[in-house]
């Protein structure tokens, strides 16, 4: 660990690499055990030396955003665990250039400032830019499918692309990146001028619904669950009865049975538990076996 840490200061700033960090302060649901090293990223130059040290010594990597969509396991991550703080952004006329690391609610503001249309539905969506492309985040209606042009990244041989929209495969909560070691670096989105009193209207709009349905005063994940053409995971939740069932800190929210919330000190331990009992409880009694949108990883 000592070579480790030793090489890691050789690349990045040492105030960027922390040892056996707990990975609950960086996931919204406030769980997650200790990562080997958990490191900050400021530049692609940054993050191509340390893809290649950890290569050359078969170190694992993982790669998150704000954590937002994310299970860490209680006895954390192997390896290192990167962060990437790329944060430029350019608006030219009706297109946004963001690096992944952007948060979306900035995005959506910085959209807003500008008369920029189509990024109201994901002004609630507490992830970066990078993990919404990779997972296609959406809320309300839109998709970053809707308003990603082009997409820079990074593949495991450190080698640099841009793809089209169209090349990313986008589909309900997944592109090309969503199971691949390829890192998103940035990407730009066409979006379209509009009045900006119509687009904060919009935003407002959104934001109520977000309040009144869902359990935002609770660490959560998010959706737990994807929904499908045949059903909605939360509706199909609901009418088993589950609002409120807990195992541990773990809560079936009663706001919105899709969301487990964390009520104190739950551990990814009791929310895997309860995802369990919440899989077998729907399937007994409608014969649906719902498939989870949130990334589980780690120990």
């Amino acid at each position: 660990m000592k070579d480790i840490h030793s090489k890691l200061v050789e690349i990045i700033n040492k105030n960027r690499i922390f040892q056996n960090e707990m990975m609950k302060k960086h996931t919204s649901f406030k769980i997650g055990g200790p990562a080997d090293f958990f490191i900050i990223i400021e530049s692609v130059e940054e993050l191509k030396a340390v893809l290649k040290f950890a290569k050359e010594l078969d170190i694992p990597v993982t790669c998150i955003g704000n954590g937002s969509n994310l299970l860490i396991k209680d006895n954390g991550i192997r390896g290192l665990t990167i962060k990437l703080d790329f944060k430029d952004l350019t608006i030219n006329e009706d297109e946004i250039e963001a690096g992944a690391g952007v948060p979306i609610p900035v995005l959506a503001r910085k959209a807003y400032e500008n008369g920029l249309s189509g990024l109201e539905f994901a002004s609630g969506i507490p992830g970066t830019l990078g993990g919404a492309i990779k997972i296609n985040a959406g809320a309300y209606g839109g998709e970053f499918k809707d308003v990603v042009d082009f997409t820079t990244y990074l593949d495991n041989n450190l080698q640099i692309h841009t793809v089209s929209n169209e090349e990313q495969n986008f589909s309900y909560r997944n592109s090309r990146f969503n199971n691949t070691d390829d890192i998103i670096i940035s990407a730009k989105m066409k979006l379209k001028k509009e009045n900006k009193d119509i687009i904060k209207a919009k935003m407002d709009e959104l934001s109520a619904k977000r309040k009144d349905k869902q359990p935002i005063n609770f660490p959560n994940a998010g959706s737990v669950f994807k929904r499908k053409n045949e059903y909605i995971a939360a509706e199909v939740i609901d009418k088993c009865g589950l609002k409120g069932y807990n195992i541990g800190d773990a809560y079936i929210s009663d706001l919105h049975a899709g969301f487990i919330v964390n009520k104190g000190n739950a551990t990814a331990q009791d929310v895997i538990q309860l995802i369990e009992y919440i899989k077998n409880t729907v399937h007994e009694k409608y014969n649906i076996n719902l498939e989870l949108e949130i990334k589980v990883i780690g120990e």
